[in-house]
């Protein structure tokens, strides 16, 4: 499918300075789009920003922390009073964590939550209404760890079940307003997530045990999430695995337990042997 659709799209994007939402706003804006990028670091958005202008693309930019309400109002006002309207809402802005529960300090837990599930409900709150007036998209990135639970990511796990059923319940109460709701699970991705992900006791791993070349790159998922807007999808799973996750939970879940297990127990200094 082309991406010829998202041409004049209001689109905004969180977590846009690096990995999977800077590829969105690269991809989007190179299709048309006008693309309203927000993160906390407002020297990497104008760096992407000047060279989405250089090739010619629509991108604004800003500083916004997720996890502050008045932030994300304000995020979206601004957003409003650039282009009048919005059209997509993509709550990528988002955390992980490396950790068993038995060793994690609980306030890992409340900084993923306070991350990817109120960041994602704040960010929702106040662009509802410019989105049911446009008929547009509300998109969540989710995860295959929010799907089933992901041994070693407990708060990451939660955090993403959290958004799926907030977005979910969000798209049930606006069955006749018009709004297209997606929850999208990328799989492993090539992105900075991974290495800004949180130990047990806070502090950034700073490396990945997993091998780059054998993940997804942030511009295939930012494609893949195109489509699925552009189709109005429920849910956008991207490779075998997330398919598989999501087929064999229904019917075989103690085996995908045993499954994630052996998986995850492969990492280099992996906890579970």
């Amino acid at each position: 499918m082309n991406l010829k659709k998202l041409n004049d799209k209001v689109i905004i994007v969180t977590g846009a300075s690096s990995g999977i939402g800077r590829a969105m706003a690269e991809v989007y804006a190179a299709h048309g789009a006008h693309v309203v990028m927000c993160a906390r670091s407002g020297e990497k958005l104008k760096e992407i920003a000047d060279g989405i202008a250089k090739r010619g693309g629509d991108a604004v930019w800003c500083v916004a922390d997720v996890t502050v309400e008045d932030e994300c109002r304000r995020m979206v006002e601004e957003a409003v009073s650039r282009y009048g309207r919005i059209d997509v809402l993509i709550c990528n802005a988002g955390l992980s964590m490396r950790a068993i529960f038995d060793d994690v300090d609980l306030k890992v837990l409340h900084r993923l939550m306070d991350v990817n599930f109120w960041g994602t409900v704040n960010c929702a709150k106040y662009a509802l209404p410019y989105l049911q007036a446009s008929h547009g998209s509300l998109v969540g990135i989710s995860s295959v760890a929010g799907l089933h639970g992901l041994p070693g990511r407990t708060g990451y796990s939660a955090s993403k079940f959290a958004m799926t059923g907030f977005l979910e319940t969000v798209r049930i109460e606006n069955l006749k307003k018009g709004l297209h709701v997606m929850v999208a699970c990328p799989g492993f991705t090539a992105s900075n997530v991974r290495f800004a992900a949180l130990t047990a006791d806070g502090s950034q791993q700073g490396a990945t045990p997993r091998e780059e070349n054998k993940m997804m790159t942030p511009e295939r998922v930012a494609e893949i999430v195109a489509r699925g807007i552009i189709r109005r999808k429920r849910l956008c799973l991207m490779e075998a695995e997330g398919r598989a996750t999501h087929f064999v939970k229904k019917f075989a879940p103690a085996f995908l337990d045993k499954m994630f297990y052996m998986v995850m127990a492969r990492e280099p200094d992996s906890p579970f042997k």
